[in-house]
C-alpha cells in the first residue's frame, strides 16, 4: 500500500477538517490514517472517511462514504453501543462547516471518546491486564458469535477458495517489501508450509461453512481494537469496508486475538483466552483449522508492518521490519505441528482438578475439556445452570456419566488428531475410565499422564461449601456427593502409577503452581 496521493477532493476534505477543528474547544486535535481523519474534541470523536479508492476499499464518492459510515455504526454497535453514537451530516461549506447541517457535504461517525491508555494493547504492555479481563473478553466474543446468523449456503464467504485467496494475497503483497535473503527464504518456507496446511484443512473448511461457522464477525480483533470500559473489554473498529474480511469463520476471528497475545509475549493469556472461548462455545472442532488461521493472522500483521516500513524514515523502517520478521517467525512457529499429548486428571470433588488444569493449559499450551461443562452441554444446559439432579440420578446417573465420558473421549481424539496437547478435566475415579483414555493415547501415539490431585477431607468439604454458596462453577458436587464418591473410587493400580504424578493441593492456587517436583515429572513424562 502506498501513501494516499492528494487530489482536489482530498484537499477539500482536509480544509473541512481543519475548519472543524477550529470550531471545537481548545486542545482538540486530529489523528490521521491512510483512510480517515478522527477529530478528538472533549468527550467526543468524529471520524471522517477519506475520499480514496484503494482497491480493497472505495470511499471516493459522498454516497459511498455515507453508506460506509452507516455500516460502521451498524456493525460496531453490536459490540460497542456506548461508543458508537450516530452518523452525523456535515453541512455548510469546507470553509465554514456545520455539524448537523443540511444539505450534507460530508458525513462523520460520531463516537464517544476514550483515552488511548485504556486500550488493551497499551494496558498489556503496562502489565495491567488480568486473567479476569481475558475471561471477560472470551465470554463477550463467545456471546457475540452465538448471536450471529450463519452465512447462506450459496454465499461466497468462507469457501476454501475465498480463504486461500486472502492468504495468498498476504504473500504476494509482502514479498516486494523484503530484500534480505534470509527474510525471503523464511517467507517462502511459511508459504510452502501454509499451502500444505491448507490442503490438510480444505475439507474442514467446507464442513465448517456447512455447519454455520462462517458469520458476520468483527473481522479485526487484535488488542489495538479493544478498549477497557468499566473494567470490561469492549471491541471496537470492526471492518465495515469489506464483507469478505468480516464474513469469516469464527475461529479465524479468535485466532487474531490468540496470535496477538502470543506475539506480545503473553502465551499464557493466549491459551487462557482460547480455552475460555471454547468452553463457552463448545467449538472444539474448530481447533482443526486454528493453526492455519493463526499463521494467516500473523501474516496480516507482517504485511502491515512491511507496508509501514515502506512509509517511514530509515530508523523507523528498521523497527517496522523487525516487527515484520517477528510476525513471520510466529507464522512459521504456528504452522509447526507439535507432538500431541494426553493428560487426564484424577481426584475427588473439591481437590482442585480444574485449578490444576487451568495452570497446566497455560504452562503447556494445551486444550482443556471439562467434564462438568460437557456433561451439561450434552443435556442442553448452561454451564452454571442447576440441573436439579439428585446424586446418582438425572444428569449424574450411570447412563449420563457413560455418555459424558464418551463425549470427552470423542473430543480428545479430535484434538489429538489436530496435533494439540489435551487435558481432560474429570474425576476419573474408575480404573476402566482411565484405561480407556490410556488406550486412546497409545492409539494416537501420544504421551499419556495422570495428574492425581489430592487434598485433605476438611479442605475438600470447605471448598465444596464455598463453591456451592458462590454458584459460580459448573460442578454441582456437595458434601453428600463427596461421601458417595469416596466410597466408590478405585485407587490407582500399580501399573498406572508409572504414568501418574501427584499434586498435593491443600493450599491455594499459588501453592499448586509451585509444586516444582510434580511439574518436572509431568514435563518429563510428556517430553
Amino acid at each position: 500500500m502506498t501513501p494516499v496521493p492528494s487530489s482536489p477532493e482530498l484537499l477539500r476534505q482536509r480544509q473541512l477538517v481543519e475548519a472543524l477543528l477550529g470550531c471545537f474547544p481548545p486542545r482538540s486535535r486530529v489523528e490521521e490514517t491512510h483512510i480517515s481523519w478522527v477529530l478528538l474534541a472533549g468527550n467526543d470523536a468524529y471520524k471522517i472517511k477519506k475520499s480514496v479508492d484503494l482497491g480493497f476499499l472505495d470511499f471516493s464518492t459522498l454516497e459511498a462514504r455515507h453508506f460506509y459510515c452507516t455500516e460502521e455504526l451498524r456493525l460496531n454497535r453490536r459490540l460497542a453501543p456506548d461508543i458508537y453514537l450516530d452518523v452525523v451530516a456535515i453541512g455548510g461549506s469546507p470553509e465554514r462547516p456545520v455539524i448537523g447541517g443540511e444539505p450534507a457535504i460530508e458525513y462523520a461517525v460520531h463516537m464517544r471518546r476514550f483515552p488511548r491508555a485504556a486500550m488493551m494493547d497499551a494496558l498489556l504492555a503496562d502489565g495491567q491486564i488480568t486473567p479476569l479481563h481475558i475471561d471477560r473478553l472470551a465470554a463477550t466474543i463467545a456471546r457475540f458469535h452465538a448471536a450471529l446468523p450463519p452465512a447462506a449456503a450459496d454465499a461466497p464467504f468462507g469457501s476454501p477458495a475465498a480463504i486461500q485467496a486472502a492468504v495468498l494475497e498476504n504473500f504476494a503483497q509482502l514479498a516486494p517489501s523484503l530484500a534480505a535473503p534470509d527474510d525471503l527464504a523464511l517467507l517462502e518456507q511459511v508459504r510452502q508450509t501454509s499451502a500444505l496446511e491448507f490442503a490438510a484443512c480444505e475439507q474442514q473448511f467446507r464442513q465448517r461453512k456447512a455447519d454455520g461457522c462462517v458469520r458476520e464477525c468483527h473481522g479485526d480483533l487484535h488488542l489495538g481494537n479493544i478498549v477497557l470500559l468499566d473494567d470490561t473489554p469492549v471491541p471496537f473498529d470492526g471492518i465495515e469496508f469489506s464483507a469478505t474480511l468480516r464474513w469469516i469463520d469464527t475461529v479465524s476471528e479468535i485466532a487474531f486475538t490468540v496470535m496477538d497475545l502470543m506475539q506480545r509475549g503473553q502465551p499464557q493469556f493466549a491459551w487462557r483466552f482460547l480455552n475460555a472461548y471454547l468452553e463457552h462455545t463448545g467449538d472444539y472442532a474448530g481447533i482443526g483449522v486454528l493453526r492455519y488461521y493463526l499463521a494467516y493472522r500473523a501474516m496480516v500483521r507482517a504485511k502491515v508492518a512491511a507496508i509501514r516500513a515502506d512509509q517511514k524514515d530509515a530508523a523507523q523502517a528498521q523497527h517496522e521490519l523487525a516487527a515484520c520478521r517477528s510476525y513471520l517467525a510466529l507464522a512459521h512457529d504456528c504452522l509447526a505441528r507439535r507432538r500431541p499429548a494426553l493428560i487426564v486428571t484424577h481426584g475427588l470433588p473439591g481437590c482442585g482438578k480444574s485449578t490444576f488444569a487451568q495452570l497446566a493449559l497455560e504452562r503447556l499450551g494445551a486444550i482443556r475439556i471439562r467434564s462438568d461443562v460437557e456433561r451439561k452441554r450434552l443435556f442442553g444446559l448452561d454451564a452454571l445452570a442447576d440441573s436439579r439432579s439428585q446424586t446418582g440420578s438425572g444428569i449424574y446417573g450411570e447412563e449420563a456419566t457413560r455418555r459424558t465420558y464418551e463425549r470427552l473421549h470423542e473430543l480428545a481424539r479430535g484434538l489429538l488428531a489436530a496435533g494439540f496437547p489435551v487435558i481432560v478435566d474429570a474425576a476419573f475415579l474408575r480404573h476402566a475410565e482411565r484405561e480407556n483414555f490410556h488406550r486412546l493415547a497409545q492409539t494416537m501415539n501420544a504421551p499419556f499422564a495422570i495428574a492425581s490431585v489430592e487434598a485433605g477431607e476438611a479442605v475438600l468439604k470447605e471448598r465444596l461449601a464455598l463453591r456451592r454458596s458462590r454458584a459460580d462453577d459448573a460442578s454441582e458436587a456437595d458434601a453428600g456427593v463427596l461421601q458417595v464418591l469416596q466410597a466408590a473410587q478405585e485407587p490407582l493400580r500399580e501399573e498406572e502409577k508409572g504414568c501418574a504424578m501427584t499434586f498435593v493441593n491443600d493450599g491455594d492456587a499459588g501453592a499448586l503452581g509451585m509444586a516444582g517436583e510434580s511439574w518436572a515429572l509431568l514435563d518429563a513424562r510428556l517430553a
